[in-house]
């Protein structure tokens, strides 16, 4: 029996699984500064495009975040729970909903704006590390959108 041919099986051979890893440990480092604002890294993200953009439509904001609709739909809705966003309906095509940021959401704005520089301060890596690391995610999530369809 060929001892190498379960090699593609094993958790060390797999270039998911540091990402998955990864990707856990870098929002853990989010959590404690998102509770102090009120907001979960799903909805950090959310706000951070709102922030720069102030209103896209539910399908730009699930395709920018990488979101399906049955997890974006309840996270805006408890958003807007809290008065971060409005939600609308728009009067053309009632299957187009436009999310907006709200004034009280706009004021999260100041109080993450130290969020990022924190977090930065936990990983070890040097600028151009980052910056490589950066360009190979993006490459991977380009080609993984394209592959599903995207």
């Amino acid at each position: 029996m060929d001892k190498n041919r379960y090699d593609a099986l094993k958790l060390e051979n797999q270039l998911c699984f540091p990402i998955y890893a990864c990707a856990r440990e870098v929002i853990k480092q989010y959590t404690a500064y998102l509770e102090k604002i009120g907001l979960t890294y799903t909805q950090y993200i959310t706000m951070m495009i709102l922030w720069e953009k102030g209103s896209l439509t539910a399908k730009e904001l699930g395709n920018r975040l990488y979101l399906d609709s049955g997890t974006l739909t309840p996270m805006l809705k408890k958003m807007e729970a809290k008065g971060l966003v409005d939600r609308k309906r728009s009067e053309k095509d009632e299957r187009c909903l436009t999310v907006s940021v709200t004034q009280r959401g706009m004021a999260l704005r100041e109080k993450a704006l130290e969020i990022p520089r924190r977090v930065a301060r936990c990983n070890k890596l040097s600028r151009e590390e980052s910056e490589q690391l950066y360009t190979l995610l993006y490459k991977i999530l380009g080609e993984a959108s394209q592959a599903n369809g995207g």
